[in-house]
């Protein structure tokens, strides 16, 4: 058995204490603009022109962009005339509000919201439950009240939501061979970037958005061009109110928020409207049948509990679910990215 030297302990634990910090120095970037300017620019800019044009200090700019460059967001050219900062590809593919893969939005709730939640985490772990009430001073039992508490958290998450889907939409959407069903439902379709994505692969489909009032009202008012003929809307609660009749249902990071319990109750409301030979797609990121991975999973199980009443699930539990509540032909898709795909049929 080796030494504790050859682990290099110190090493790893700099590495995940560091792991905030990363977070926040791209977070913050991200917030006051960096990458939007120097994009918009076409040229790199020097420390002086980005503080005097996003309003900072320059004593503060400099050590933000410095770490940039650090976490290869940035480069810099040294000059005579001083340094010049400009974008990495990274920066100008993923961190720029106007990129059609800008994931912007999906760090801005991390950044604001996300992260308050997570500062209860060893509340969360104690207690069990989410830390709504904590952070932000809000009933924890309507997770989903807590999260829509006001219009600009709520057009955050649907916004960060749609981001996610403009990366990983067509991988959970291809995993399988959707052409056959031509009538879908998108159980809480929130923003419609998948449902978008959806029509795009299979144009014989329509899709209904099924999702609140007032999330549908933001998803037609923002979101869904009112030219797209092939997305429709359907304003309800699927917990509380009736599921039409369709081929398909998508239940795109849905289970994960809810207990099995609640989990079962939707599943078999789904089954009771399905037609026969239609099915269910579950979009979830999927732990190994050990638990032991994959990381990024764990981590948004983690997320679950203190954001939500879920958690995140095996192919197996999510099988189990399915067959539980009457679903046949279970059939599991790892497509190698944060998201995977599981089919059942009726």
């Amino acid at each position: 058995m080796g030494s504790t030297e050859d682990l290099d302990y110190p090493q790893i634990i700099l590495q995940y204490n560091n792991g905030f910090l990363v977070s926040k120095v791209m977070f913050t970037a991200c917030e006051l603009g960096v990458f939007d300017l120097l994009l918009e620019s076409g040229d790199p800019l020097s420390l002086d022109v980005i503080a005097a044009r996003l309003g900072t200090s320059t004593t503060g700019m400099e050590r933000l962009l410095d770490a940039c460059v650090g976490l290869k967001l940035l480069s810099v050219e040294l000059t005579q005339k001083g340094a010049l900062y400009r974008n990495t590809e990274i920066s100008n593919i993923y961190l720029t509000k106007s990129s059609p893969k800008s994931q912007y939005h999906i760090m801005m709730y991390y950044s604001n919201t996300v992260y308050l939640c997570w500062h209860y985490l060893t509340d969360a772990v104690r207690e069990g439950r989410n830390q709504y009430e904590r952070a932000f001073g809000v009933s924890s039992k309507d997770p989903f009240g807590a999260m829509y508490r006001s219009e600009e958290e709520m057009l955050k998450f649907l916004a960060g939501q749609n981001s996610i889907w403009g990366i990983c939409g067509k991988d959970v959407l291809t995993a399988f061979d959707l052409s056959s069903f031509t009538r879908i439902y998108d159980l809480g379709g929130g923003g419609g970037a998948l449902a978008q994505e959806c029509v795009s692969l299979y144009p014989n489909c329509t899709v209904t958005i099924y999702d609140l009032p007032k999330v549908v009202q933001v998803a037609k008012d923002r979101f869904i061009p009112p030219e797209e003929q092939r997305i429709a809307f359907h304003e309800g609660d699927f917990f509380k109110d009736s599921i039409p009749e369709a081929d398909l249902y998508i239940l795109s990071k849905i289970l994960h928020d809810w207990d099995d319990d609640k989990c079962g109750q939707l599943l078999a409301k789904v089954h009771q409207a399905c037609r026969p030979g239609g099915g269910v797609l579950l979009v979830e990121s999927l732990l190994k049948e050990d638990r032991s991975g994959p990381v990024e999973t764990q981590l948004y199980s983690m997320n679950m509990l203190v954001q939500t009443e879920g958690k995140e699930r095996t192919p197996a539990e999510y099988s189990k679910l399915l067959v539980a509540a009457g679903f046949r032909e279970v059939q599991v898709k790892r497509t190698g990215k944060l998201y995977d795909a599981i089919l059942g049929r009726k």
